[in-house]
């Protein structure tokens, strides 16, 4: 997409120049460069016969040049309309400067300014060009897995710093070679100043070590030798563009149960990486959009629909109706997965960690830490600067709906309608992710994760100064979350202390509603409402809120209804424990314990008498307004799961278990502001009592919860006149939820803002922070 702003599309004509030529300096803004925007400048300049230069700056890149009018309002029509494919205009300035006498047109050497910034290039899939040279056997990088071009490969992940030059990314220790050098010099060649660029002879390499560290095999021998240990069932660690992934046959069911027993992951699902989109119809249903998506440049894992009884081991995702699946992004993957009789068509390709710790992408640190979980280790030594894992998306009525928001998309800024100072959005606990705000741009950041750990806050802290040193940010305010007890907050806390800059705090779900309007190009004022659910997010009535119905904007909220709230005995304990969710609610609501409940059965005399005492007497007991717990409670009083190993699993089996052609819903009422589902939970333990299938019972609350969402958006209609209504909250994750609901809402004329740029669970929260902070200093400073 290219957007063409400040551009005066008349501002070439002068007929009156005596000389019959005129000259203009032109300053573009936007993702250009490592993208093939210079030489696009170039080869349009020489086809118009015009003379000057281009070159990059630490702001975008710079245009001197000199011809007739005429041809020169064509080269500008051009620049807007012919741009390179991965290349983002954001803004076109010009002015005239004197008549230059330049004898031809030349790109020269960047220019660095102190305080200026461009916004830098996502990691790209390899292009068609690449992979057809690649399996080549006249080209000369015929199967070498790092090749690349201008229209691909890497870019977020090499770069140290701007402008995008080799001398400031990690392959500045890659001297190039004669022809490498040739085709980097020549304008009109498609390697032209493609910073990773580099061949078997000059280039970086890889190789097979065993788990000792014992080099086995090197370039292609290492990677045939890596395909047959991956064909004889082992679990091999390989360096990709990122970071590293573990990876095993995914049609082996003990091949996947040894690498969930040694990364210690039970059940949460694998991606799956395949050569091609025909191999991946034999596995999944694909739409037009699916496809589309899967083929892009940014080639993200997409969650689709598995096709029954396929030769998936079934533990690859255990109680899922989905599947993850993402093409071959770079040569080396191609590589491994070229089809060949024997030969696996599907890897597992799951992120090389340990449990809740950042991707790894250093060899030292992948031998030490996944030396208990791989049997080879497949490594190149092309250092990655800033490690960054793979995205994920689902469809959602035939659109992308993004769920982790990282390589392909970030760093890709948020584009802004007006300007906003310089802001730092420190993000949430979970799904973690920060924001920084500068002129008309949000750098939301790429997925940091659960900050847990300490490996992840270092992380997380390191990925914070790369962004601030790239964009020249230096944060005015910081906002960040209520919750006193995220490691977030107390980054926040303590640099604003440090470094004597504003905190702001700001309320998990307004921060939810805003990052939806910023999506939408909402005005600022403007207010919207907002069915926020989610799993957890701090109040500021000091419980455990999430099922937060609100009107507001940036600059302030109400909370107009609301969960009736209900013990969360034990905290995070009772939320990875279904069962323990299920008892409390029945509490809540003065339902009994019965014995022949599914949680009743699942808890130990012990634990109930203790969860019971608990309750009665108040001991360790938030109270929760969430509506992921109310999924979690259902879950577990139908069977589905009294325990978890992963977020949200109990939420996600229910929704798996749903049937699609149910059409029945249960009752709930409305108490002021309070949501009351004692009548919704009596209801499912009436079915339950007759004997009623999960099947229906799951598909029912889904039900339910749709004609209570069209309720709420309605009542927010007739009461406050507002017809937008955001969708934010880790619970519209659920692909039968959010479609039913967007269903209805069309059919009442209610518009759902949907998320479509960012993730609706917490990755999106970070933006939020910062715009309200940002909006409430502009507010300040007025």
């Amino acid at each position: 997409m290219i957007g063409l702003i400040g551009c005066d599309p008349g501002f070439l004509i002068d007929k009156c120049n005596p000389m019959g030529k005129k000259s203009y300096h032109i300053h573009i803004t936007g993702i250009v460069q490592g993208v093939g925007f210079r030489p696009f400048i170039y080869s349009l300049a020489k086809e118009y016969d015009l003379t000057g230069w281009v070159r990059n700056s630490a702001s975008g890149v710079d245009i001197e040049i000199t011809g007739r009018p005429d041809d020169l309002d064509k080269f500008m029509s051009e620049i807007s309309n012919s741009a390179p494919p991965l290349s983002q205009i954001d803004t076109i300035d010009n002015w005239d400067i004197e008549n230059q006498s330049f004898d031809t047109f030349k790109i020269i050497p960047s220019k660095d300014q102190a305080n200026e910034f461009i916004p830098i290039s996502p990691d790209v899939a390899i292009c068609e060009q690449c992979q057809a040279e690649l399996f080549d056997p006249h080209d000369r990088r015929f199967r070498y897995p790092f090749i690349n071009c201008t229209n691909c490969g890497p870019r977020f992940s090499i770069i140290k710093d701007i402008p995008y030059d080799r001398p400031k990314t990690t392959m500045a220790d890659f001297v190039l070679c004669h022809d490498c050098l040739a085709e980097y010099e020549d304008p009109m060649d498609r390697r032209f100043h493609a910073q990773p660029v580099a061949c078997p002879v000059c280039g970086p390499q890889v190789w097979l070590e065993s788990k000792s560290g014992q080099r086995l095999s090197e370039r292609n021998e290492a990677i045939i030798e890596a395909r047959l240990m991956l064909t004889e069932g082992k679990i091999l660690a390989i360096k990709g563009l990122g970071g590293f992934h573990l990876a095993c046959d995914a049609t082996n069911p003990e091949s996947v149960a040894k690498l969930r027993r040694r990364k210690t992951r039970p059940a949460k699902p694998f991606a799956l990486m395949a050569f091609t989109i025909e191999t991946v119809k034999e596995y999944v249903r694909l739409s037009p959009s699916a496809i589309g998506l899967l083929s892009s440049p940014q080639a993200p894992i997409v969650l689709l629909p598995a096709v029954p009884n396929s030769e998936i081991a079934p533990n690859v995702a255990p109680g899922q109706k989905n599947l993850g699946f993402m093409l071959p992004y770079t040569p080396l993957h191609l590589l491994l997965l070229e089809p060949a009789a024997g030969f696996p068509e599907v890897l597992v390709m799951t992120s090389g960690n340990l449990a809740e710790e950042p991707v790894i992408h250093e060899n030292h640190v992948a031998r030490e830490k996944l030396a208990g979980i791989a049997d080879g280790f497949l490594i190149h030594n092309r250092p990655i600067h800033m490690r960054i894992d793979d995205s994920v998306y689902t469809i959602v009525n035939e659109q992308p709906y993004p769920i982790r928001r990282a390589r392909g998309f970030a760093p890709n800024p948020i584009r802004l309608s007006h300007k906003v100072p310089q802001v730092l959005g420190a993000g949430p606990q979970m799904k973690n992710t920060f924001c920084l705000t500068r002129d008309r741009y949000a750098f939301l950041s790429h997925y940091i994760g659960e900050m847990e750990n300490w490996e992840t806050y270092r992380d997380y802290q390191n990925a914070i100064h790369h962004y601030e040193t790239l964009y020249r940010i230096n944060p005015l305010w910081i906002g960040y979350d209520l919750h006193p007890d995220y490691t977030s907050t107390r980054y926040a806390l303590q640099r604003g202390e440090i470094e004597n800059i504003p905190v702001k705090p700001i309320q998990h779900h307004h921060a939810h509603l805003a990052a939806c309007m910023i999506e939408h190009d909402i005005p600022p004022q403007s207010k919207i409402g907002g069915l926020i659910f989610d799993g957890t997010g701090f109040g500021e009535d000091g419980t455990i809120w999430g099922g937060e119905v609100l009107i507001g904007n940036y600059s302030d909220y109400q909370r107009l209804y609301y969960l009736k709230p209900v013990p969360l005995p034990g905290g995070d304990v009772t939320v990875t424990k279904p069962a323990r969710m299920a008892l409390s609610t029945l509490w809540a609501y003065g339902l009994p314990w019965e014995d022949h409940l599914r949680p009743v059965e699942a808890l130990s005399s012990q634990e109930k008498d203790i969860l019971r005492a608990q309750l009665e007497k108040g001991i360790n007991v938030p109270l929760t307004s969430s509506m992921g717990r109310l999924f979690d409670a259902v879950s577990a009083l139908i069977g589905v799961r009294q325990e978890i190993s992963y977020e949200a699993q109990a939420a996600i089996e229910l929704e798996a278990l749903a049937d699609a052609s149910e059409v029945g819903y249960y009752p709930w009422r409305l108490d002021g502001k309070l949501i009351d589902v004692k009548s919704t939970l009596e209801a499912i333990l009436s079915d339950l009592a007759n004997g009623t299938a999960p099947q229906v019972i799951s598909a029912r609350f889904h039900n339910t919860i749709t004609n209570l969402s069209l309720d709420l958006a309605q009542r927010i209609s007739r009461d406050y006149g507002i017809d937008q209504i955001a969708l934010s909250g880790g619970v519209w994750q659920n692909q039968v939820l959010i479609e039913k609901v967007i269903e209805r809402f069309k059919q009442h004329e209610i518009q759902p803002l949907v998320h479509r740029l960012t993730p609706t669970n917490d990755g999106c929260v970070a933006m939020g922070q910062a715009l309200i902070t940002a909006y409430r200093y502009s507010e300040i400073k007025e």
